[in-house]
């Protein structure tokens, strides 16, 4: 029977990443970080990926990686979320990890970067759009809008006709975009269709993005819990502290129904997202409508949470200097990462066999 619960060793990779955010990443940190127009902040990644060696979670000991699995990443998935922190995570170590997993790791450019992946001394951003959902044709074009964090990258995985190609960062355009999400940075990419290293033929290169997609897809859903969960937290903080008529905000029935209402949603986001992240760590085949499922569930309660943080929050919450605005655009943002609600709600109608509305 499958245990959802978390482990004693993710508890533990759960506090080290979260003391990692707190003592480098904190909200104020975040907040200036996006004013300068670089959210990333320096020397996180190295001390996240390379030191803790969470970029190598899924990668095997073989490859330089941990061998962990779906369920660590999601852990630490969790923890950025919390924090809505500026870091490649997702898009690196797990999407363009996963893709490169389903290629042939014997050969000597997908093993090379798959170590230098592991040992956090490489990004690589799989050339899609934000949006790009796993049932999706990807693009096969040299220039591709709404690519997350390819202002991080050191390598593009290009996919293109005849084939998917690992391009240097440095031989590619990388034009800034403005994005909602200040801390997970859109730019388009243009590369000139002759460089780059050929990693796979077209028929492999689809099934591998598709599996890179479908990992990110399930693994966001734990991203998504994170956000949701800081939100309720903090939101029942604020209202145990702040007083009204003499009494805690917290105290007064409508509001309490409106948190315990909350509360309810983000503890099934955390069932679904966690079924997602077991899912896809035991290779299950039910992991496809698993990932639907926690993604159709999930955003939606992560939008949800940040709304209620905003708005419970009063005033300060609408301050640019409370990073409760940083969680709502995030969330918002991440709504349409990697497939829209509708698109997943499709993909569940359709692998159960229920037929669309009329």
């Amino acid at each position: 029977m499958t245990d959802l619960l978390y482990s004693e060793t993710e508890d533990d990779l759960r506090a080290a990443v979260r003391s990692l955010l707190t003592d480098r990443a904190d909200p104020s940190v975040v907040l200036g970080r996006i004013e300068s127009g670089d959210p990333y902040v320096p020397g996180l990644w190295k001390s996240l990926a390379g030191d803790m060696g969470a970029a190598g979670l899924l990668v095997p000991e073989k490859l330089g990686g941990q061998g962990a699995s779906h369920r660590e990443a999601a852990v630490v998935l969790e923890e950025l979320g919390r924090a809505v922190t500026p870091a490649p995570y997702l898009t690196s170590a797990v999407v363009a990890t996963e893709t490169l997993l389903a290629l042939d790791t014997e050969s000597a450019p997908v093993a090379e970067l798959l170590s230098g992946l592991a040992g956090g001394r490489t990004v690589a951003v799989l050339a899609v759009p934000l949006s790009a959902d796993p049932d999706a044709q990807p693009p096969t074009t040299d220039r591709v809008t709404g690519v997350a964090d390819a202002a991080a990258a050191d390598v593009l995985l290009v996919l293109r006709a005849d084939g998917l190609y690992a391009v240097p960062a440095a031989e590619a355009t990388v034009q800034a975009q403005t994005p909602l999400d200040l801390t997970r940075p859109l730019a388009a990419v243009t590369t000139d269709g002759t460089s780059g290293t050929r990693l796979a033929d077209p028929d492999t290169a689809r099934a591998a993005v598709r599996r890179g997609l479908l990992a990110g897809a399930g693994l966001l859903a734990s991203e998504q819990l994170g956000l949701a969960e800081w939100c309720l937290e903090e939101t029942v903080r604020h209202t145990r502290e702040r007083y009204q008529f003499n009494r805690p905000v917290g105290s007064f029935q409508a509001l309490k129904h409106r948190m315990a209402q909350l509360w309810l949603e983000v503890v099934n986001a955390r069932a679904a997202a966690r079924a997602a992240a077991d899912a896809l760590a035991t290779g299950s085949p039910d992991a496809p409508l698993t990932v639907a499922v926690a993604q159709a569930y999930c955003s939606k309660v992560a939008v949800r949470a940040a709304e209620e943080c905003v708005q419970l929050h009063g005033g300060i919450g609408m301050t640019w200097e409370h990073p409760a605005h940083l969680a709502l655009k995030r969330a918002k943002s991440d709504q349409i990462a990697l497939g829209s609600t509708g698109r997943h709600q499709d993909t569940v109608a359709a692998l159960v066999g229920l037929p669309a509305p009329a």
